[in-house]
């Protein structure tokens, strides 16, 4: 560790100065600590910022900035080649408690000692470049979404690489006559485009298309992806865009809506194909049908079939409508429906077919018999309306995503196989009992099974890209929507979710920028989303290694392969720096030279802990940085308040705390632990994906610890916050300080 020249800026300004003590906090740091210390009315200022860049030039290479919140004025306390730390003295102190109080500055002084310890324990992270990177996009996928991420990241400068299976361009899209409106005033069908994105795609310089071939697989991170392809070929890549596409629900499943029983049932697939060729007749005999009904939600929002929405098939049932109104002005038209999906722009369109003379029933379908009766379970009327006299029924099957390369006649994986997906543990490699070597992969196109992994990813955890129940690639939707659990590959179009050619377009536009940006951050060492920017990159210390492989097993990211021997082994650019392999170590052999289990160690221990006869309780709070964090500041900025016997440590990720930090915390006389999370399972929020989901596993395994310590498992509390929870978070940290004055005072108090 380089040595440190480290200065204390203690800010006043904000209120800062008439809340608390300022001489108080800096003898604090010059008798505690022995650092120099300046006191100013306003850092961020013009005035406060020279005199820290002044200090920068005699020799200043890392500052502890006592201010505000370190989410606020980032960008004022930037200085290259210097490390700053802050404390949080404005949001989470004085702006949350009562001025001038003993309790407001015993809380004020504790995270100044916080800050400086943290500054003794950590150094400034440095980029560590490994090779040459490549600057090459790979596109899988050569539909709608797929050419239009390669259209539009070769109009950037880049070289992109098309793949796709089949032997042309186009997908489903070119089945389709006419798309939903995408431009003003969306009132009626555009024309499809497709072939025109084909030809400038296919006459691009920059974009090379390899068709009728697919991913034998892919090793390597992002700026180094190897991929080796059916055909024998193999080319370095920089990032991976995955725009697959969809294919309609099976709707051979969907006997009981007539399907498979008359052959003047068809889906909304089969209706576009007769559009595309101008010609709409009933199957049954060619001629044009006079009364049509579009059966919406075919299969879909139904638990035996599709449990989600497809959201489009409302507005292509529209579409469909109104083009047969167009080519058949006297046939009738039914739609029934359970809800509309015409959100925004929509709404114009699903005017314009009401115009039209297109009749909407809000309603379920019962069943379809042979002759075309349908029996509908009208919502307004509250009982059963047959429908007679139809000619044609159109099925509005839903849209299943092409997540993995199973065959088109395949619809969804079986439970355990979806299971195998999702467990993030390579199945072709299986984890062996710890300290055995790990079996080497060696997947490729011979050795899986036919149809599966899109991209045969060489990694630890296997070969997929861990999907979500319903088949769509995982990813953090809210916040990271092209996102998926593997740095470096991204998802676009209805692989990720079901959506229209505009939405699609912009996801793939979406998508390629992030593949750019994957690309361009690989070859400046520094990390992706959410930690931005962050040059650190976790160390393994391998002579106390266990092998135990919890660090492979638990990584949300599959940033660490094993080597021959069993050892861990990082992938610099896979690494999201959330610090979950550091949390899950039982050794504590991981961690990042800005942020390790013995930092935050120290940083617990810096506080001042009052003994039991000043009945003034300590509660650590290991807070998630993405959004426990700032929903505390935000209960500052309400200038609402709670307990002052709080100390907040911020931490990258729930999944990056050491259980062993729990233990230590109680046994140095914190009455409790609580920990502020995002909320974990099915519908996480994690911006790690697991990481909350890992802690609150670890978590139900602390009351051992706690009965070994003769201590009350009530002492421990995990609680879920998002960023939209600062009004409820007084409480919730009210309710677990009556909960610890009930069970008492730490009996480790004074030891």
């Amino acid at each position: 560790m380089s040595t440190s020249n480290t200065c204390v800026y203690l800010c006043s300004g904000c209120g800062i100065g008439n809340a608390v003590s300022m001489d108080g906090l800096k003898n604090v740091v010059e008798s505690e600590f022995k650092k120099s210390c300046t006191i100013h009315d306003y850092l961020c200022g013009d005035e406060g910022l020279g005199l820290i860049r002044s200090d920068i030039v005699k020799g200043i290479n890392q500052m502890v900035v006592a201010a505000c919140s370190p989410r606020a004025m980032a960008d004022r306390f930037r200085f290259n080649g210097v490390q700053v730390i802050r404390a949080n003295l404005r949001e989470q102190v004085v702006w949350s408690h009562p001025e001038n109080e003993e309790d407001t500055q015993m809380m004020a002084e504790d995270n100044v000692r916080m800050a400086v310890t943290e500054a003794g324990k950590s150094t400034a992270p440095e980029p560590q470049l490994e090779g040459d990177n490549s600057e090459v996009i790979m596109v899988v996928g050569g539909g709608h979404s797929g050419l239009t991420a390669a259209y539009e990241a070769a109009k950037t400068g880049y070289d992109v690489l098309l793949v796709e299976r089949a032997t042309h361009l186009g997908g489903m899209a070119r089945k389709w006559s006419k798309r939903m409106p995408t431009d003003p005033p969306y009132k009626n069908p555009q024309p499809n485009t497709v072939e025109n994105l084909i030809e400038s795609v296919s006459n691009d310089p920059r974009i090379t298309v390899k068709m009728g071939c697919t991913v034998a697989k892919t090793s390597g991170m992002p700026g180094r992806f190897i991929v080796d392809f059916s055909d024998g070929s193999s080319q370095t890549v920089g990032a991976v865009v995955v725009a697959t596409g969809w294919r309609p629900y099976d709707a051979g499943k969907l006997n009981h809506l007539g399907y498979g029983i008359s052959s003047d049932v068809v889906t909304n697939v089969e209706l576009e194909e007769m559009l595309t060729e101008g010609r709409i007749a009933r199957p049954s005999d060619g001629k044009i049908p006079e009364v049509v009904v579009f059966v919406q939600c075919a299969g879909s929002r139904d638990r035996d079939h599709l449990p989600y929405c497809s959201s489009v098939c409302c507005g292509v049932s529209i579409k469909q409508a109104l083009q047969l109104r167009e080519a058949h002005p006297d046939v009738m038209i039914y739609i029934i429906y359970e809800e509309l999906r015409t959100p925004g722009v929509a709404e114009e369109f699903y005017r314009t077919s009401q115009r039209a003379g297109v009749i909407f029933l809000k309603g379920k379908v019962q069943k379809i018999d042979s002759s075309l009766g349908i029996t509908v379970q009208d919502a307004f009327l509250q009982q059963e309306v047959p429908l007679k006299g139809v000619e044609m029924v159109v099925l509005a099957t839903g849209m299943v995503p092409n997540s993995t390369n199973i065959d088109k006649e395949a619809q969804f994986l079986d439970e355990e196989k979806l299971k195998l997906l999702n467990s993030d543990v390579n199945h072709y490699a299986p984890i062996k009992v710890a300290g055995a070597a790990a079996e080497p992969i060696t997947l490729s196109a011979e050795t899986l099974p036919a149809g599966e992994s899109i991209l045969n990813l060489q990694y630890r955890q296997g070969p997929h890209l861990p999907m979500l129940a319903h088949g769509f690639p995982d990813s953090h939707y809210i916040c990271f929507p092209y996102e998926t659990r593997r740095s470096g590959v991204y998802v676009a179009g209805p692989v990720r979710r079901p959506m229209d050619m505009g939405e699609a377009a912009e996801d793939a536009t979406g998508a390629a920028m992030k593949a750019i940006q994957a690309i361009r951050a690989a070859a400046r060492g520094i990390a992706l989303h959410p930690r931005a920017g962050d040059l650190s990159i976790p160390h393994i210390n391998l002579n106390p290694c266990t092998k135990c492989r919890r660090c492979t097993v638990e990584c949300p990211f599959g940033a660490i392969d094993e080597t021959e021997q069993g050892f861990p082994s990082v992938n610099a650019t896979r690494c999201r720096r959330c610090g979950t392999c550091m949390g899950a170590c039982p050794v504590r052999t991981i961690s990042f030279t800005n942020y390790t289990v013995d930092m935050i160690g120290s940083m617990i221990k810096a506080v001042h802990i009052p003994d039991e006869m000043e009945e003034k309780p300590r509660i650590l709070a290991l807070v998630c940085e993405n959004d426990a964090y700032p929903a505390l500041d935000m209960v500052g900025i309400a200038r609402l308040s709670f307990s002052a016997y709080v100390r907040i440590i911020p931490v990258r990720c729930l999944g990056s705390v050491n259980l062993l930090l729990v233990s230590d915390a109680l046994s140095v006389g914190y009455d409790g632990v609580i920990l502020m999370g995002c909320k974990p399972g099915d519908d996480y929020q994690c911006h790690f994906m697991k990481g909350s989901g890992i802690a609150q596993e670890r978590l139900s395994k602390v009351s051992e610890t706690l009965k070994s310590m003769a201590l009350e498992a009530e002492r421990v509390l995990m609680a879920e916050v998002s960023i939209a929870d600062s009004a409820a978070l007084p409480k919730v940290i009210q309710s677990f300080v009556k909960v610890l004055e009930s069970v008492g005072p730490n009996p480790f108090k004074g030891f």
